[in-house]
């Protein structure tokens, strides 16, 4: 009988001794690539663009498995930027050049696009008419537009197939940010179409310069990034408890349909 018993618990402990090894293999599976970079930020975007491959433009319609899209803000009319509001869907029009497969939201008020220096309405760049102290530490990194939710520090991004409302996935996501001041007040987290996170990453910090985040996974499986922007929306002066920053260029891999 007691040999009986023992028999069985050992059984029992290979048994789970299995499924633990097994369960742990399936976490230990190919992990994505992370790219980061501060001041010189361009190399490292150089880099994982090749990493996606070629550019694929603003055409409706999902150009293959590899490539990338990208926004860079500096294509908007006055009347797109500050002191007006940003159209979630403008990166997701069915027509090009701005059809590029790309959703912003936030739980905030709005989105918003900083002004250039040649506006008709006078609105300072670089988020001035939000508070004027940033417009000097917030330097754009490609022309003169930035971008920010405004009323949170938070925004997110949704994929689709170029001009269509078809739910998709990407291989990653990057960007630069412009002003991270703490290294734990501005990352990206990554969801799969089933809304489960794949992993939060930070950005390298720099006060009152240029960042980079790119993250590329081994096939195309993030829908869904949260964007969290220092830790305080748009308003206060950046310095001491207070950490604001925001955005330029956005880099990410072709849209593929969900099948």
């Amino acid at each position: 009988m007691k040999k009986t018993t023992v028999l069985q618990a050992t059984l029992l402990l290979l048994m789970f001794s299995f499924f633990a090894v097994t369960c742990k293999k399936d976490d230990d599976g190919p992990k994505p690539t992370v790219l980061t970079a501060a001041t010189n930020v361009q190399a490292k975007i150089n880099e994982y663009k090749a990493l996606l491959g070629q550019n694929n433009g603003g055409d409706p319609g999902t150009k293959g498995a590899t490539g990338f899209r990208e926004v860079n803000w500096d294509g908007l009319t006055d009347a797109e930027s500050a002191p007006y509001l940003y159209a979630p869907d403008l990166f997701n029009s069915p027509t090009a050049p701005r059809s590029r497969g790309i959703v912003l939201s936030t739980p905030g008020t709005g989105l918003m696009v900083s002004a250039d220096s040649n506006n008709p309405t006078g609105t300072p760049t670089s988020f001035g008419n939000i508070n004027p102290t940033y417009t000097p530490i917030f330097p754009p990194f490609s022309g003169e537009r930035l971008f920010s939710p405004v009323g949170s520090n938070i925004a997110d991004i949704r994929f689709y197939v170029p001009g269509t409302n078809t739910k998709a996935v990407v291989r990653g996501f990057g960007a630069v940010y412009v002003d991270v001041d703490r290294l734990e007040n501005a990352a990206f987290e990554y969801f799969d179409i089933n809304d489960k996170s794949l992993g939060t990453y930070s950005t390298p910090a720099l006060n009152n310069g240029h960042v980079f985040l790119g993250v590329l996974f081994p096939e195309a499986v993030v829908h869904r990034v949260r964007i969290e922007y220092g830790n305080s929306a748009l308003g206060p002066n950046d310095g001491g408890s207070v950490d604001v920053s925001v955005m330029d260029d956005f880099i990410f891999g072709e849209p593929q349909e969900v099948k």
